[in-house]
């Protein structure tokens, strides 16, 4: 009988010994997962990392507790230190995936905007025909008049501007160049020019730019 109650005062002492004793290696192993996590969750896995985080921080808030008590039991720490270890490696596995996805997802949107380019490159610009044999010139739809410029009329300096206008698709002027020039009556011309509208040209039916050459007279 007395062995017996040996016995049992030896289990007992040693099932608190083991309650009592810090659970070091689950604590160390829980906090180096999370600082494994932390290197990479934070920008592919935010949930799961906080996760882990708010487990850590359970843990740690046991241990404090525990570590103020005169009879200590760390049984739940030792639970809490294995929570919060499978919780930053769920992390760090949610991080791979997410970072596999990112970077999946970046090659696509990289080989899509090569294809773009390479369409846009290999697609034939629509070059501007001059008027000539079945290309005629076309039809005016706006006309403005030039602004005889002070200094030239005072000057008594008058002549030809002979200027190339590229007709847009829509009729509208794309570009004026003077190809004969009257230094003092240059601008008025482009200016006057640029403001001109026609109908459209089509070739075959489809709408293209034309070049046309037009002569400004100015009379003193």
């Amino acid at each position: 009988m007395l062995a017996m109650r040996r016995l049992s005062v030896i289990l007992l002492v040693l099932t608190f010994a083991a309650c009592g004793t810090r659970p070091t290696t689950e604590i160390d192993a829980a906090k180096a997962a999370l600082d494994r996590a932390s290197a990479s969750a934070a920008q592919y896995a935010p949930e799961s990392l906080k996760a882990a985080q708010d487990a850590n921080a359970d843990l740690d808030a046991e241990l404090a507790a525990q570590d103020a008590r005169w009879i200590k039991s760390y049984d739940r720490a030792r639970e809490l230190a294995t929570s919060a270890r499978l919780a930053s490696e769920k992390a760090i596995t949610d991080a791979a995936a997410g970072k596999a996805r990112a970077e999946a997802a970046a090659a696509a949107a990289a080989a899509a905007k090569v294809k773009a380019d390479t369409g846009a490159r290999a697609k034939p610009a629509t070059r501007a025909v001059r008027v000539g044999g079945a290309i005629r010139n076309p039809t005016k739809t706006k006309n403005v008049l030039p602004v005889y410029p002070a200094v030239a009329k005072t000057a008594r300096v008058g002549g030809t501007v002979i200027v190339e206008a590229t007709i847009g698709p829509d009729g509208k002027v794309a570009d004026a160049r003077v190809v004969k020039s009257v230094p003092l009556l240059d601008q008025a011309a482009l200016d006057a020019v640029r403001q001109w509208e026609y109908a459209p040209t089509r070739v075959r039916g489809v709408a293209v730019p034309v070049i046309i050459t037009v002569a400004i007279n100015f009379q003193p």
